[in-house]
């Protein structure tokens, strides 16, 4: 084969065929007829741009053209971005998180009589002096005509009234709850975020403002005290309110009256009126009104008569009347300077001895 730096038809005439240093630049008519370019048709241009690798452009009208890869990437944020703000704002009745742990805030305080506690003057009328304005059982709790609120209608309100009513009477008014130590039933109101809390405050009550069963349900030490009769008196309303857009609110406030006798006593013993009076407050979720449970979130309650040095976050302690009265030391007067007793612990004096 020849020399490639040659011109195709050989060197020229009168060409210097050892000047090597000016070939690569030194261009003959044959060499420039070799070397012409050839310009495609219209056909063959046209034809030729299908084989080309293009990337597909999504067309947003005024917006111009964006690649397709970056279009589907766009739906994928705004979509996500969506379903956030329905669930986490948009959607009045979700719940993200519901709430576990301590909840119930109690505040007991015990009542001491200004002076000795007699017997009521008939044991089998005990409740013959007590003023105007009590009712027997559900009927002195007094439970209103449910109404619809802002964010909750009549038949959500009307369940959760009778939730909290039926509540009362196992926490209130049932004997076995009262005398007998029974929980269950109360328990079986207690939404799953509180029964922690709950059988914690049964199983080892303490007065640290949420561990006192006493908090959750009105009950006497059986070893000690016995009805005299089933029969207590209330006196008290209920209120309804909205804590917020997604929780209906009912605070209810009433006062019990129990007639007790020591455990074992015989019929004519000696009775005394225990007067308990409970403000507690309620919340509810959609999720407690269907499955007709409630959050108790504070619960305060006063009782007498009571001494002022023991504890009542396990049991009630009444003074029991005996048939001469029984006398009761005064309240110790309270040292605000003394850290070393709880600022929420708390005596006073019983009205009315």
């Amino acid at each position: 084969m020849g020399d490639p730096r040659e011109p195709p038809e050989g060197t020229p005439e009168g060409g210097s065929g050892n000047e090597d240093e000016f070939r690569s630049v030194v261009f003959d008519e044959s060499f420039v007829r070799a070397a012409r370019i050839q310009e495609l048709s219209a056909r063959e241009r046209l034809a030729s741009s299908f084989g080309k690798a293009t990337r597909p452009r999504v067309r947003l009208g005024p917006l111009g053209t964006v690649p397709r890869q970056a279009f589907i990437l766009l739906l994928l944020i705004l979509l996500a971005f969506g379903t956030a703000v329905y669930f986490g704002v948009s959607s009045p009745r979700g719940t993200a998180v519901r709430p576990e742990g301590s909840q119930l805030t109690v505040s007991l305080v015990a009542l001491s009589p200004a002076s000795a506690v007699r017997p009521v003057a008939d044991p089998a009328d005990p409740f013959a002096a007590l003023q105007s304005g009590y009712g027997e059982g559900t009927i002195g709790l007094n439970t209103p005509t449910a109404a619809a609120t802002e964010h909750f209608s009549r038949v959500e309100v009307a369940k959760a009234l009778d939730t909290v009513q039926r509540y009362l009477v196992a926490s209130s008014l049932s004997p076995a709850a009262l005398v007998q130590g029974a929980t269950a039933e109360v328990r079986a109101f207690v939404t799953p975020g509180e029964q922690a809390e709950f059988d914690a405050s049964v199983a080892q009550p303490v007065d640290d403002r949420h561990h006192a069963v006493t908090g959750w349900v009105v009950r006497f030490d059986p070893a000690q005290v016995a009805l005299a009769s089933d029969t207590v008196k209330v006196a008290g309303a209920m209120r309804i309110d909205e804590a917020d857009s997604g929780t209906l609110q009912i605070t209810t406030d009433h006062t019990f009256v129990y007639a007790l006798k020591p455990a074992g006593a015989p019929a004519g013993a000696p009775v005394t009126l225990e007067t308990v009076r409970r403000q507690l407050t309620f919340e509810f979720d959609r999720v407690d009104l269907a499955s007709a449970q409630l959050r108790l979130v504070d619960s305060v309650l006063q009782a007498g008569p009571e001494p002022c040095d023991t504890s009542m976050a396990g049991f009630l302690q009444p003074v029991l009347a005996t048939a001469q009265g029984t006398v009761v030391a005064p309240p110790t007067p309270v040292d605000p300077g003394n850290h070393a007793r709880p600022g929420w612990q708390v005596c006073g004096v019983l009205a009315g001895g």
